[in-house]
């Protein structure tokens, strides 16, 4: 597909002018370029709101019991926060793995959801991320906004009209009703979301579903069901893998022990903590920090 070739050429001269290694933080907030081999092991975030392009090579991501795979001409895209685990399973040195982020503005999104000349329908399942295939007009859009680092001063002028673009061409296609629920945002949903906002900072407490139901303005059956639908995953595992996520940032920030950024992240259980850990990322805390600070050549 042209579109798709003219986007990887505008990508790899924006790589190559920023130098250094990925990821590319650029001057456009939110859009963050990727450059990589295929991955030993997974990488674990908290993903927000955005469109991930992949521009060349294949990549899964997994939200508890959900797994997405896609591929050079597709996009994942988030509509919630939720804590997944992702790898590149495609690229090498003379083709590595290529991909642009995109943080969606929920605020624009809406904008265009309302704006639409027929309402969305109500999608068939609730959920928080999906695989889309890219068409000419979105992978346009892409190559205008990666072009807007060009000229830094026409961003603040160009790039909420490029946003609303995309947010058009993903909500009018296929997906359009799911994405709408979820970064559009119905009232429901936005009390949906301000319940997984409020697990999200306050993970380090004790669980109460019953609190997050309400704030949901769901039964608390309901909203069990509502949040492993919409995420992959129960509130119970994804308060957990927030909390070792955030262990492990403190480890790899500074010299903390296991046993401190368990306690810190509200673990009550060292050996529980250690436990969990090793099953999420594949080694033992101490095991696992000292991989993570050994440079690896592949």
């Amino acid at each position: 597909m042209q579109a798709l070739d003219n986007l990887r050429a505008t990508l790899c001269t924006q790589i190559a002018r920023m130098g250094g290694h990925s990821p590319f933080y650029t001057a456009i907030e939110g859009m963050i370029l990727l450059q990589a081999k295929t991955e030993r092991h997974p990488t674990h975030l908290l993903h927000k709101p955005a469109l991930c392009i992949v521009v060349q090579g294949e990549k899964w991501t997994a939200f508890g019991e959900r797994k997405l795979t896609y591929r050079a001409g597709q996009a994942m895209v988030v509509g919630l926060e939720m804590p997944g685990t992702s790898q590149v399973v495609e690229g090498d040195d003379a083709s590595p793995y290529l991909s642009m982020v995109l943080a969606l503005d929920q605020a624009i999104m809406r904008e265009v959801a309302e704006t639409l000349p027929a309402p969305l329908p109500p999608p068939p399942q609730d959920r928080g991320a999906v695989v889309v295939d890219l068409d000419a007009p979105l992978l346009a859009c892409a190559a205008r906004a990666l072009s807007l680092l060009d000229t830094p001063g026409a961003i603040p002028l160009l790039y909420p009209g490029i946003m609303r673009e995309i947010g058009y061409w993903l909500l009018s296609g296929p997906e359009g009703s799911a994405l709408a629920q979820q970064i559009a945002g119905t009232v429901p949903q936005r009390r949906m979301a301000g319940a997984l906002h409020a697990l999200r900072t306050q993970f380090a407490g004790p669980l109460r579903v019953s609190d997050l139901a309400a704030i949901a303005g769901l039964s608390a059956s309901a909203f069990h069901r509502h949040f492993k639908a919409l995420t992959g995953m129960t509130p119970l595992n994804f308060q957990k893998q927030l909390r070792l996520m955030e262990a492990r940032r403190l480890m790899l920030a500074g010299p903390l022990s296991a046993e401190s950024a368990a306690f810190a992240v509200g673990y009550a259980s060292a050996s529980q903590f250690s436990r969990e850990y090793a099953r999420l990322f594949g080694a033992p805390p101490r095991r696992d920090i000292t991989r993570l600070h050994t440079p690896t050549r592949r």
